[in-house]
């Protein structure tokens, strides 16, 4: 009985945690971790842009990650959402527009899936 609230809470983050963040749009999934599908987005917007990118950690040991459009910055900036996939292996990917060119982003994104 004196483990029930914990159940309780335990259960209620866990449908947290399986929902995307609000306001992201979903770009696709990845067999890939998350790190290396970070890296990836990062590589290529550096490369498209010649400008810095920056990438910030959600999550220890880079679970979670949002990499910022170059040109924008943490923590409103548009940005590549990646995360732990909600069902099974890889990473769930997804693309917060805040007044970014969204077709270029999740076109880089995409190459990266």
């Amino acid at each position: 009985m004196k483990y029930l609230p914990l159940i309780a809470l335990t259960v209620a983050l866990s449908a947290c945690a399986a929902q995307p963040p609000a306001g992201v749009q979903s770009v696709g999934q990845s067999q890939q971790p998350p790190k290396a599908v970070a890296a990836c987005i990062a590589q290529k917007w550096a490369n498209g842009s010649q400008q810095q990118v920056v990438s910030q950690d959600i999550m220890a040991n880079d679970q979670a990650m949002d990499v910022y459009v170059p040109g924008q910055q943490p923590p409103d900036g548009a940005a590549a959402v990646v995360r732990p996939s909600y069902k099974g292996p890889g990473s769930w990917v997804g693309f917060r527009a805040h007044g970014a060119a969204g077709s270029e982003a999740t076109s880089a994104i995409s190459a990266c899936l």
